[in-house]
Protein backbone atom coordinates (compact mmCIF):
# COMPACT_ATOMS: atom_id res chain seq x y z
CA UNK A 1 0.00 0.00 0.00
CA UNK A 2 1.50 3.28 -1.12
CA UNK A 3 -1.33 5.76 -1.61
CA UNK A 4 -4.76 5.59 -0.01
CA UNK A 5 -7.96 7.61 0.14
CA UNK A 6 -10.24 7.38 3.18
CA UNK A 7 -13.83 8.22 2.27
CA UNK A 8 -16.08 8.64 5.28
CA UNK A 9 -19.80 9.09 5.62
CA UNK A 10 -20.44 12.14 7.85
CA UNK A 11 -23.90 10.76 8.69
CA UNK A 12 -22.97 7.13 9.47
CA UNK A 13 -22.85 5.58 12.92
CA UNK A 14 -21.29 7.67 15.67
CA UNK A 15 -21.60 11.42 16.25
CA UNK A 16 -19.79 13.80 13.93
CA UNK A 17 -16.92 14.78 16.26
CA UNK A 18 -16.26 11.16 17.22
CA UNK A 19 -16.44 10.12 13.54
CA UNK A 20 -13.85 12.68 12.46
CA UNK A 21 -11.55 11.59 15.29
CA UNK A 22 -11.95 7.95 14.26
CA UNK A 23 -11.04 8.69 10.64
CA UNK A 24 -8.04 10.74 11.75
CA UNK A 25 -6.88 7.90 14.02
CA UNK A 26 -6.99 5.45 11.10
CA UNK A 27 -5.24 7.91 8.76
CA UNK A 28 -2.49 8.53 11.31
CA UNK A 29 -1.76 4.80 11.52
CA UNK A 30 -1.44 4.58 7.74
CA UNK A 31 0.76 7.69 7.52
CA UNK A 32 2.93 6.34 10.32
CA UNK A 33 3.59 3.29 8.17
CA UNK A 34 4.69 5.46 5.23
CA UNK A 35 1.43 5.42 3.30
CA UNK A 36 0.36 8.64 1.59
CA UNK A 37 -3.16 8.90 3.00
CA UNK A 38 -5.85 11.54 2.52
CA UNK A 39 -9.45 11.66 3.75
CA UNK A 40 -12.65 13.24 2.45
CA UNK A 41 -16.35 13.13 3.40
CA UNK A 42 -18.84 11.49 1.07
CA UNK A 43 -21.69 13.78 0.11
CA UNK A 44 -24.18 11.39 -1.51
CA UNK A 45 -24.17 7.82 -2.90
CA UNK A 46 -23.45 8.95 -6.45
CA UNK A 47 -20.78 11.36 -5.22
CA UNK A 48 -19.05 8.56 -3.29
CA UNK A 49 -18.77 6.57 -6.52
CA UNK A 50 -17.40 9.62 -8.36
CA UNK A 51 -14.94 10.34 -5.53
CA UNK A 52 -13.72 6.74 -5.71
CA UNK A 53 -13.15 6.96 -9.46
CA UNK A 54 -11.31 10.28 -9.08
CA UNK A 55 -9.07 8.83 -6.35
CA UNK A 56 -8.22 5.87 -8.58
CA UNK A 57 -7.39 8.23 -11.45
CA UNK A 58 -5.14 10.13 -9.01
CA UNK A 59 -3.10 6.97 -8.40
CA UNK A 60 -4.61 5.59 -5.18
CA UNK A 61 -4.00 1.85 -4.86
CA UNK A 62 -6.41 1.51 -1.90
CA UNK A 63 -9.75 3.15 -1.12
CA UNK A 64 -10.96 2.89 2.46
CA UNK A 65 -14.71 2.99 3.06
CA UNK A 66 -15.02 4.52 6.53
CA UNK A 67 -18.58 3.87 7.67
CA UNK A 68 -21.07 1.03 7.53
CA UNK A 69 -22.24 -1.36 4.84
CA UNK A 70 -24.00 1.49 3.02
CA UNK A 71 -20.77 3.45 2.69
CA UNK A 72 -18.97 0.33 1.46
CA UNK A 73 -21.77 -0.24 -1.05
CA UNK A 74 -21.42 3.27 -2.48
CA UNK A 75 -17.61 3.04 -2.76
CA UNK A 76 -17.90 -0.45 -4.29
CA UNK A 77 -19.70 0.93 -7.35
CA UNK A 78 -16.51 2.76 -8.38
CA UNK A 79 -14.14 -0.12 -7.58
CA UNK A 80 -15.62 -3.09 -9.47
CA UNK A 81 -13.44 -4.07 -12.41
CA UNK A 82 -10.37 -2.14 -11.19
CA UNK A 83 -7.19 -3.34 -9.45
CA UNK A 84 -7.56 -0.78 -6.65
CA UNK A 85 -8.25 -2.46 -3.31
CA UNK A 86 -11.17 -1.93 -0.96
CA UNK A 87 -10.22 -1.36 2.66
CA UNK A 88 -12.73 -1.00 5.50
CA UNK A 89 -12.72 1.13 8.63
CA UNK A 90 -15.98 0.03 10.34
CA UNK A 91 -17.83 3.09 11.65
CA UNK A 92 -21.43 2.15 10.83
CA UNK A 93 -24.41 0.67 12.62
CA UNK A 94 -24.33 -3.00 11.63
CA UNK A 95 -20.85 -3.39 10.03
CA UNK A 96 -21.83 -6.78 8.60
CA UNK A 97 -18.97 -7.09 6.09
CA UNK A 98 -16.44 -6.05 8.73
CA UNK A 99 -17.78 -8.77 11.05
CA UNK A 100 -17.49 -11.37 8.32
CA UNK A 101 -13.89 -10.39 7.56
CA UNK A 102 -13.04 -10.47 11.26
CA UNK A 103 -11.92 -6.85 11.25
CA UNK A 104 -11.27 -5.07 14.54
CA UNK A 105 -14.03 -2.54 15.15
CA UNK A 106 -11.65 0.07 16.60
CA UNK A 107 -10.54 2.42 13.77
CA UNK A 108 -6.81 2.45 14.53
CA UNK A 109 -6.76 -1.34 14.95
CA UNK A 110 -8.66 -1.78 11.65
CA UNK A 111 -6.05 0.39 9.90
CA UNK A 112 -3.19 -1.66 11.40
CA UNK A 113 -4.91 -4.86 10.23
CA UNK A 114 -5.16 -3.36 6.73
CA UNK A 115 -1.40 -2.79 6.61
CA UNK A 116 -0.81 -6.52 7.12
CA UNK A 117 -3.78 -7.71 5.07
CA UNK A 118 -3.73 -9.86 1.97
CA UNK A 119 -5.07 -8.36 -1.26
CA UNK A 120 -7.58 -10.93 -2.52
CA UNK A 121 -9.71 -10.99 -5.68
CA UNK A 122 -13.32 -11.97 -5.06
CA UNK A 123 -16.60 -12.13 -6.94
CA UNK A 124 -19.37 -9.64 -6.25
CA UNK A 125 -23.12 -9.76 -6.68
CA UNK A 126 -24.91 -7.74 -9.34
CA UNK A 127 -28.58 -6.78 -9.23
CA UNK A 128 -30.66 -5.22 -11.97
CA UNK A 129 -33.97 -3.70 -10.87
CA UNK A 130 -36.53 -1.03 -11.58
CA UNK A 131 -35.78 2.26 -9.83
CA UNK A 132 -38.44 4.51 -8.36
CA UNK A 133 -38.71 6.46 -11.62
CA UNK A 134 -39.52 3.32 -13.59
CA UNK A 135 -36.08 3.01 -15.20
CA UNK A 136 -33.85 -0.06 -15.30
CA UNK A 137 -30.78 0.30 -13.08
CA UNK A 138 -28.05 -1.90 -11.63
CA UNK A 139 -25.87 -2.04 -8.52
CA UNK A 140 -23.12 -4.31 -7.23
CA UNK A 141 -23.20 -5.75 -3.70
CA UNK A 142 -20.90 -7.60 -1.29
CA UNK A 143 -23.19 -8.58 1.60
CA UNK A 144 -26.72 -9.38 0.46
CA UNK A 145 -29.54 -8.47 -1.86
CA UNK A 146 -33.05 -8.75 -0.47
CA UNK A 147 -36.48 -8.68 -2.06
CA UNK A 148 -39.67 -8.48 -0.02
CA UNK A 149 -40.22 -7.63 3.63
CA UNK A 150 -36.56 -6.88 4.47
CA UNK A 151 -36.46 -4.21 1.74
CA UNK A 152 -39.72 -2.85 3.14
CA UNK A 153 -37.90 -2.46 6.46
CA UNK A 154 -35.39 -0.05 4.89
CA UNK A 155 -38.28 1.75 3.16
CA UNK A 156 -39.97 2.35 6.50
CA UNK A 157 -36.89 3.00 8.64
CA UNK A 158 -36.40 6.70 9.40
CA UNK A 159 -32.70 7.61 8.80
CA UNK A 160 -32.74 10.11 11.68
CA UNK A 161 -34.04 7.48 14.10
CA UNK A 162 -31.48 4.98 12.77
CA UNK A 163 -28.63 7.44 13.43
CA UNK A 164 -29.92 8.17 16.93
CA UNK A 165 -30.73 4.64 18.10
CA UNK A 166 -28.62 2.36 15.87
CA UNK A 167 -29.49 -1.35 15.92
CA UNK A 168 -32.32 -0.72 18.38
CA UNK A 169 -34.12 1.19 15.60
CA UNK A 170 -33.69 -1.77 13.24
CA UNK A 171 -35.04 -4.22 15.82
CA UNK A 172 -38.02 -2.05 16.75
CA UNK A 173 -39.06 -1.48 13.12
CA UNK A 174 -38.48 -5.14 12.22
CA UNK A 175 -40.73 -6.21 15.11
CA UNK A 176 -43.45 -3.79 14.00
CA UNK A 177 -43.32 -5.08 10.42
CA UNK A 178 -43.34 -8.69 11.60
CA UNK A 179 -46.58 -7.99 13.43
CA UNK A 180 -48.32 -5.83 10.82
CA UNK A 181 -46.84 -6.10 7.30
CA UNK A 182 -48.90 -8.00 4.72
CA UNK A 183 -46.47 -10.31 2.95
CA UNK A 184 -46.97 -10.49 -0.82
CA UNK A 185 -45.80 -13.44 -2.92
CA UNK A 186 -43.63 -13.04 -6.00
CA UNK A 187 -42.00 -15.45 -8.42
CA UNK A 188 -38.32 -16.41 -8.48
CA UNK A 189 -36.48 -18.49 -11.08
CA UNK A 190 -33.05 -19.92 -10.30
CA UNK A 191 -30.66 -22.67 -11.35
CA UNK A 192 -28.54 -25.06 -9.32
CA UNK A 193 -27.05 -28.50 -9.80
CA UNK A 194 -30.57 -29.93 -9.94
CA UNK A 195 -31.47 -27.81 -12.97
CA UNK A 196 -33.88 -24.90 -13.41
CA UNK A 197 -36.47 -24.16 -10.74
CA UNK A 198 -39.32 -21.74 -10.10
CA UNK A 199 -40.87 -20.89 -6.76
CA UNK A 200 -43.44 -18.56 -5.24
CA UNK A 201 -41.91 -16.79 -2.25
CA UNK A 202 -42.71 -13.93 0.13
CA UNK A 203 -39.03 -13.10 0.70
CA UNK A 204 -35.76 -13.79 -1.11
CA UNK A 205 -32.28 -13.20 0.27
CA UNK A 206 -29.21 -13.58 -1.95
CA UNK A 207 -26.36 -13.75 0.56
CA UNK A 208 -22.57 -13.52 0.09
CA UNK A 209 -21.22 -13.51 3.66
CA UNK A 210 -21.31 -16.04 6.49
CA UNK A 211 -21.17 -13.91 9.65
CA UNK A 212 -23.35 -10.78 9.93
CA UNK A 213 -22.45 -10.24 13.58
CA UNK A 214 -24.90 -9.09 16.22
CA UNK A 215 -28.40 -10.54 16.28
CA UNK A 216 -28.40 -12.09 12.79
CA UNK A 217 -25.02 -13.83 12.95
CA UNK A 218 -25.23 -16.74 10.49
CA UNK A 219 -28.20 -15.64 8.41
CA UNK A 220 -27.48 -18.00 5.51
CA UNK A 221 -25.29 -20.97 6.51
CA UNK A 222 -22.88 -21.86 3.73
CA UNK A 223 -22.58 -18.37 2.23
CA UNK A 224 -19.00 -17.22 1.69
CA UNK A 225 -17.00 -14.51 -0.08
CA UNK A 226 -14.64 -17.32 -1.10
CA UNK A 227 -17.33 -18.75 -3.39
CA UNK A 228 -18.40 -17.51 -6.82
CA UNK A 229 -22.10 -18.05 -6.18
CA UNK A 230 -24.95 -16.89 -3.97
CA UNK A 231 -26.61 -18.55 -1.01
CA UNK A 232 -30.30 -18.06 -1.72
CA UNK A 233 -32.74 -18.11 1.19
CA UNK A 234 -36.23 -18.78 -0.17
CA UNK A 235 -39.18 -18.07 2.11
CA UNK A 236 -41.94 -20.19 0.57
CA UNK A 237 -44.25 -19.17 3.39
CA UNK A 238 -46.18 -16.19 4.73
CA UNK A 239 -46.18 -17.56 8.27
CA UNK A 240 -44.91 -14.98 10.75
CA UNK A 241 -43.96 -17.73 13.20
CA UNK A 242 -41.75 -19.41 10.60
CA UNK A 243 -40.04 -16.10 9.86
CA UNK A 244 -39.39 -15.67 13.58
CA UNK A 245 -38.16 -19.26 13.93
CA UNK A 246 -35.67 -18.75 11.12
CA UNK A 247 -34.29 -15.52 12.63
CA UNK A 248 -34.02 -17.11 16.08
CA UNK A 249 -32.09 -20.00 14.51
CA UNK A 250 -29.41 -17.50 13.53
CA UNK A 251 -29.56 -15.71 16.88
CA UNK A 252 -28.88 -18.90 18.85
CA UNK A 253 -26.61 -20.47 16.24
CA UNK A 254 -28.93 -23.47 16.11
CA UNK A 255 -29.16 -25.99 13.28
CA UNK A 256 -32.95 -25.89 13.18
CA UNK A 257 -34.83 -26.74 10.02
CA UNK A 258 -37.63 -24.28 9.29
CA UNK A 259 -40.45 -25.72 7.16
CA UNK A 260 -41.13 -23.44 4.21
CA UNK A 261 -37.63 -21.89 4.22
CA UNK A 262 -35.11 -23.39 1.78
CA UNK A 263 -31.42 -22.64 1.22
CA UNK A 264 -29.82 -23.31 -2.16
CA UNK A 265 -26.66 -22.34 -4.01
CA UNK A 266 -27.15 -20.53 -7.30
CA UNK A 267 -25.26 -18.10 -9.51
CA UNK A 268 -28.42 -16.20 -10.43
CA UNK A 269 -32.06 -15.47 -9.66
CA UNK A 270 -34.75 -13.70 -11.66
CA UNK A 271 -37.72 -12.25 -9.77
CA UNK A 272 -41.00 -10.72 -10.89
CA UNK A 273 -44.47 -10.13 -9.49
CA UNK A 274 -46.46 -13.35 -9.33
CA UNK A 275 -49.63 -11.50 -10.30
CA UNK A 276 -49.48 -8.24 -12.25
CA UNK A 277 -51.86 -5.69 -10.80
CA UNK A 278 -51.83 -1.91 -10.99
CA UNK A 279 -53.39 -1.67 -7.54
CA UNK A 280 -50.98 -4.11 -5.91
CA UNK A 281 -48.24 -2.73 -3.61
CA UNK A 282 -44.76 -2.74 -5.12
CA UNK A 283 -42.38 -5.53 -4.09
CA UNK A 284 -39.27 -3.63 -2.96
CA UNK A 285 -35.61 -4.40 -3.56
CA UNK A 286 -32.53 -3.63 -1.43
CA UNK A 287 -28.82 -4.40 -1.55
CA UNK A 288 -26.34 -4.10 1.32
CA UNK A 289 -29.07 -2.42 3.37
CA UNK A 290 -29.70 0.29 0.76
CA UNK A 291 -33.22 0.63 -0.65
CA UNK A 292 -32.97 0.53 -4.45
CA UNK A 293 -36.35 0.16 -6.14
CA UNK A 294 -38.79 -2.61 -7.00
CA UNK A 295 -39.40 -5.69 -9.14
CA UNK A 296 -38.70 -6.97 -11.73
CA UNK A 297 -35.13 -7.81 -10.70
CA UNK A 298 -32.31 -10.07 -11.87
CA UNK A 299 -29.46 -11.10 -9.56
CA UNK A 300 -26.21 -12.55 -10.88
CA UNK A 301 -22.52 -12.92 -10.05
CA UNK A 302 -19.49 -11.08 -11.44
CA UNK A 303 -16.39 -13.25 -10.92
CA UNK A 304 -12.92 -11.82 -10.23
CA UNK A 305 -14.47 -8.38 -9.84
CA UNK A 306 -12.98 -6.80 -6.71
CA UNK A 307 -9.72 -6.63 -4.79
CA UNK A 308 -10.40 -6.58 -1.06
CA UNK A 309 -8.08 -6.35 1.92
CA UNK A 310 -8.52 -9.51 4.00
CA UNK A 311 -6.85 -9.34 7.42
CA UNK A 312 -4.26 -11.88 8.48
CA UNK A 313 -6.06 -14.82 10.17
CA UNK A 314 -4.05 -14.20 13.36
CA UNK A 315 -5.37 -10.62 13.54
CA UNK A 316 -9.02 -11.42 12.93
CA UNK A 317 -11.46 -10.87 15.75
CA UNK A 318 -13.63 -13.71 16.94
CA UNK A 319 -17.15 -13.86 15.41
CA UNK A 320 -19.69 -11.91 17.49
Amino acid sequence: MRKAMLLYNPLSGRGRERRLADVEAARSVLQGAGVEARSAPTRAPSDATDQTELAIADGCDTIFACGGDGTIHDVLQGLVGTETALGIIPLGTANSLAHDLGLPLAPAAAARAALNAERRRIAVGRIEYQDFFGNRALRYFTVTAGIGVDAHLFYKLDPLIKRSFGMAAYCAKATHLWLTHKMENFSVEFENEGGSHQAEVSQLLAVRINNFGGVLRELAPGASLERDDLRLVLFRTQSRLKYLRYVLRGLFGADWKTPGVDLVYSASAVCHDAVASSGKPRILVEADGELLGSLPAAISMVPDALTILMPDPHERERPR
